[in-house]
Parts: C-alpha cells; sequence; structure tokens
C-alpha cells in the first residue's frame, strides 16, 4: 500500500483526497519509482476542474512530473537499474499516469537520470517549464541570437524557463508583469527588460526597447483582451505562440495587425514535442546540456509536503508564487 492523491469528483483543491491505495506494478515497458519530490502545474488544476483538454475517469489520480528512486522495472526497459535517481518528462496522458503520491509509475521513455547536482526538489521543477518553453521558442519559433522575445505571465515556472532559454541562446527576453511588484526578481531571474502592463502601455514600450521593429516573437498563455496589444508590439513576419487560456474573458481576433504586418498566431502545446521521440531527445538534449553548464536552473517558489498538498494547489491557484511550486514526499 502506498499514499496516493486522488479525487472522485471535479472541484477546488477540497476535492483531493489522500488515500492508501494498492498500486499495481509496473506493466511492459514502465518503470515504478519511489517518489521523492513532484512539481505541480496548472494544467492539473485545469483537470482537477474539468476545464482540460481531457476528462477525469473517477476515482482519478493526478500529476505530471516527479523526481525519485527506480523501485521496480517492467519488461523490455533497458537502461535503468534499480536504485537510479530519476525524474520524469510529463508523459501524454494525465489520465493514465499520476505522479501524486508516494509511488508512480510512467513510461521508460518519458523517465530521465538527471544531473546528480540538482537537489530532489529541483528535480521535480524541470521537465514541464522546460520542455514547454523549449519547444515553442526552439523547435518552432528557431529563437536565436538577437531576437527580442516577448515573454507573458512571466514569473510562472514556464516565463522564468522562457527567459533562461532567451538568453542561453543570445535572444533579448522581455518580461510582462501585471505589476511592478516582481520587477526586480524578474530582471534578477534574467529578463533584459520588464514591462508592467498595468502601468505603461506595451506596445509603445516594446518600440522603445526594440527600436521600433517589434518583437519577432511573443509567448503567452493568457490570451483575452492583451491579445490585441500584444500584436501590436510585433515585428512583420512575428510569430506569437499561445500555449494558455488563463484569462476568462473572450480574445479578440487582431485582424489589422495580422493582415498589416503578415503575423502567425499560433495555438502550441507542449505534447507537440513529447509525442515526437526525435523531438523529445532534442529537448532532453538541450535541457541536460543547459542544466549541465548552469544556464538553467529551475526557480523554486515554495515547498509543500504530500499532507499540504490542498494547501499547495490553493497556492498555486492564488497566482501569488513566483517559479515552480513543487510538494516533497
Amino acid at each position: 500500500m502506498a499514499r496516493i492523491v486522488r479525487f472522485y469528483e471535479k472541484g477546488g483543491p477540497e476535492v483531493l483526497k489522500l488515500e492508501d491505495v494498492d498500486v499495481p506494478p509496473p506493466g511492459p515497458g514502465e518503470i515504478s519509482i519511489a517518489v521523492k519530490a513532484l512539481g505541480l502545474n496548472r494544467a492539473e488544476v485545469m483537470f482537477r476542474s474539468s476545464r482540460y483538454t481531457e476528462e477525469a475517469q473517477f476515482p482519478a489520480r493526478l500529476g505530471y512530473e516527479a523526481a525519485g528512486v527506480v523501485t521496480s522495472l517492467g519488461s523490455e526497459v533497458r537502461g535503468f537499474a534499480i536504485g537510479d535517481a530519476v525524474s520524469v518528462i510529463p508523459p501524454l496522458s494525465i489520465t493514465r499516469w499520476g505522479a501524486y503520491g508516494e509511488v508512480a509509475t510512467f513510461p521508460a521513455e518519458f523517465v530521465v537520470k538527471h544531473p546528480a547536482s540538482l537537489s530532489w526538489t529541483e528535480a521535480a521543477a524541470i521537465w514541464m517549464q522546460y520542455v514547454t518553453a523549449y519547444g515553442a521558442l526552439i523547435e518552432i519559433a528557431r529563437l536565436a541570437k538577437g531576437d527580442f522575445v516577448v515573454i507573458t505571465a512571466a514569473s510562472s515556472s514556464v516565463g522564468l524557463a522562457a527567459i533562461q532559454i532567451a538568453r542561453m541562446v543570445g535572444a533579448v527576453p522581455i518580461a510582462t508583469t501585471r505589476t511592478s511588484a516582481k520587477r526586480q526578481a524578474l530582471r534578477d531571474a534574467g529578463a533584459a527588460h520588464v514591462i508592467a502592463t498595468a502601468e505603461e502601455d506595451l506596445a509603445a514600450r516594446v518600440a522603445e526597447i526594440t527600436q521600433g521593429r517589434g518583437a519577432r516573437i511573443v509567448f503567452d498563455p493568457v490570451g483575452g483582451p492583451a491579445f490585441e496589444a500584444l500584436t501590436q508590439a510585433m515585428s512583420p513576419g512575428g510569430i506569437l505562440l499561445e500555449y494558455g487560456a488563463l484569462s476568462p474573458e473572450p480574445t479578440p481576433f487582431p485582424l489589422f495587425a495580422v493582415l498589416t504586418k503578415s503575423l502567425t498566431l499560433r495555438g502550441y502545446i507542449y505534447k507537440e514535442i513529447v509525442r515526437d521521440g526525435a523531438r523529445r531527445e532534442n529537448a532532453k538534449r538541450f535541457i541536460l546540456d543547459g542544466l549541465a553548464a548552469g544556464a538553467l536552473k529551475p526557480i523554486v517558489a515554495k515547498v509543500f509536503t504530500l499532507d499540504q498538498i490542498v494547501e499547495a494547489h490553493r497556492y498555486l491557484e492564488s497566482n501569488q508564487q513566483f517559479g515552480k511550486i513543487v510538494v516533497t514526499v
């Protein structure tokens, strides 16, 4: 028996229950790990509240990424041994695998031997954020040295990962945040410029920063009314990558900016990268190289224990965090 977080109905953080569950052994091609830490993601909030691309099958498990020690190997697994320290690239289905608990099972192809220099907390805070940012910025937008990139919701774990990746390749990250409260923290995290959107004109500030050229790339998880201002801040031929829908308000289609600048507006999800074996390996190499060089380093906002999973989800929904929320087991 192991303590596992499950829920039986959609709703707020209070629906999460910590229960003793008999966890089956890994199947062919799978690895079981004793979880030491797990990272929280907004996708899990959406899944819990039935606003996600998958529907929960009750009782449902939860959680995309974890770090821990290999305890059992399914048949056909090669390259791993009992006792290996590993972390998990989020797999394709949140309904099939779940990380919230003392034991978790994942497909071996999504399990990684991470650098020994990382703590369990840091190792649990790697893959979702860096794979998401890498896929959009490097694989799709081809972010390169000298490019200006606007990164919205920049104090989120993915936003901070995007800042680090931009700096790693020599691009210029322009971080946006609602107020000036997180301005210095974002500068300390590597943002070349910070725009407080409730206090400054976004398009005017980007024009000033880029000497009138605009930003070639925008990386946004919000949508909503700010969408139009983002396109006004872009350069001709630019690309806007939309990877979320955090705004509860409608998202207008900025027809005039799209037509006059020949813009590309593209929806994006991290699964585009992880479902493709070659792209997944490219992402893994890029991220491991960045971690080894010190160019990439996860920023942990706050750490909870497994017993505090409800409180951890409440904190995640509060939007107070700067970086990744991690739960230790």
